[in-house]
């Protein structure tokens, strides 16, 4: 297993009669296989809500999505169970899976009941994953379908990146209507994880499937990405990086402009993580030039080696005297990508200060962002919306939501 790393700029072509050149640089990194077979172990931890509204058929085909996914696992991954209503508990403490049957008999007693404390929930749960996470592939689901009515919503924040300082990817499910999606975003992106929506509880196996597959597509774990930026070029003071695939996931400013250290967590085989950052480039003379370059640090947890490096890859551009654009057409689609995701979340902004038809306006830009990247699901999604919101009409919770889902990623 290797590092697949490229990175492109926007246009390589820079205009020698402009004292600044502004280039977005697509980085893209995803595991190798070198051979076929199976990666590292998995170890995963379940983080389920049985608060009272999940009572009936939510609850019934949770477990019915759980014992699926412990079916697809074998004897030497590790599982574990973290269950909470208004409090929370171990219901499957970490280990292999030698005995399914009895793991999915203590998932059938789950009954309903109690309210919701997420983070004490979160808390059991990176606990419980922290135990079997050397040498694996180490990712924890979080599900609710409510607001974290008798805990702390800045706990879970730190919860998840103590989840992402012990090296566990932390992904939320978000069931029904009535949850958080503010929250459970921000606990997903500090987690290095994603963001799912179940609409409807029949939903939640296929859910629970996509997430599966996602998670043994992993080969490499723990990566970081190393920007080391020369003199001429900088980042932009503002937003300057984000990640834009496979979700959109706005990141941290580095305190550094020049030489920067993002944690990317796990790397998927063939399913690349691509970091787009906001690049100035000051004057240089006509000719070719390096602007910088780009290195992964990673683990490789099927050989039990950390700290790997892949090669280190260059970052040039061609300054040229009479200049003629060169402009890079897949960069162009993540930066549609970003586009959709800020458009979005302006739009949000605006709508709950009151202004709905600045909010109808920001979505419907965002409608055209997302047809011009080909993601029609998404743009008949974010139009709909704008529609409503100029016909006097409020959002739903649904419709709120799946706004929210359709500006991350691209809608299948």
């Amino acid at each position: 297993m290797r590092v697949g790393l490229q990175c492109s700029l926007s246009d390589a072509s820079l205009d020698m009669a402009q004292p600044s050149n502004q280039r977005q640089l697509a980085i893209s990194v995803s595991a190798i296989a070198e051979q076929t077979g199976r990666n590292a172990p998995l170890n995963l931890c379940l983080i389920l809500d049985h608060s009272g509204s999940m009572g009936g058929r939510p609850l019934n085909t949770v477990k019915q999505a759980a014992h699926s996914l412990i079916d697809g696992l074998m004897p030497e991954d590790r599982i574990s169970i973290v269950v909470f209503d208004h409090q929370a508990k171990v219901l499957v403490a970490n280990q292999q899976v030698e005995e399914p049957i009895i793991i999915k008999s203590k998932i059938d007693r789950l009954k309903a009941s109690g309210g919701t404390c997420i983070d004490d929930g979160l808390k059991l749960g990176v606990e419980e994953a922290a135990v079997g996470r050397q040498n694996s592939v180490s990712q924890v689901f979080l599900l609710t379908d409510g607001e974290n009515e008798h805990g702390d919503n800045n706990r879970c924040l730190k919860l998840a990146q103590l989840a992402a300082d012990y090296n566990l990817t932390l992904s939320t499910l978000g069931f029904g209507d009535h949850w958080n999606q503010d929250i459970l975003e921000q606990i997903a992106d500090a987690g290095n994880g994603s963001l799912s929506y179940i609409r409807e509880p029949e939903e939640a196996m296929d859910v629970f499937n996509r997430l599966f597959n996602r998670v043994q597509s992993v080969g490499l774990t723990n990566a970081y990405l190393k920007l080391d930026l020369m003199p001429q070029a900088r980042l932009a003071e503002l937003k300057p990086i984000a990640q834009v695939a496979p979700e959109t996931i706005e990141l941290p400013v580095p305190e550094a402009s020049t030489s920067i250290s993002l944690r990317l967590g796990d790397l998927m085989v063939d399913v690349p993580r691509v970091i787009l950052a906001n690049l100035y480039v000051s004057h240089l003379p006509v000719g070719r030039h390096t602007i910088g370059s780009v290195q992964v640090q990673y683990d490789n947890p099927a050989r039990g080696a950390t700290g790997l490096t892949s090669e280190r890859l260059m970052v040039e551009a061609d300054v040229q005297q009479t200049y003629q654009p060169a402009p890079n057409d897949q960069v162009q689609q993540h930066v549609l990508a970003l586009a959709k995701y800020r458009q979005t979340q302006i739009a949000e902004t605006k709508l709950k200060q009151g202004d709905r038809q600045g909010a109808a306006t920001l979505l419907q830009t965002a409608a055209k962002t997302a047809l011009q990247m080909g993601d029609k699901n998404a743009a008949t999604v974010l139009q709909e919306n704008a529609t409503r919101l100029q016909s006097g009409q409020e959002l739903s919770e649904r419709d709120r939501k799946q706004t929210r889902i359709a500006s991350k990623t691209t809608l299948q």
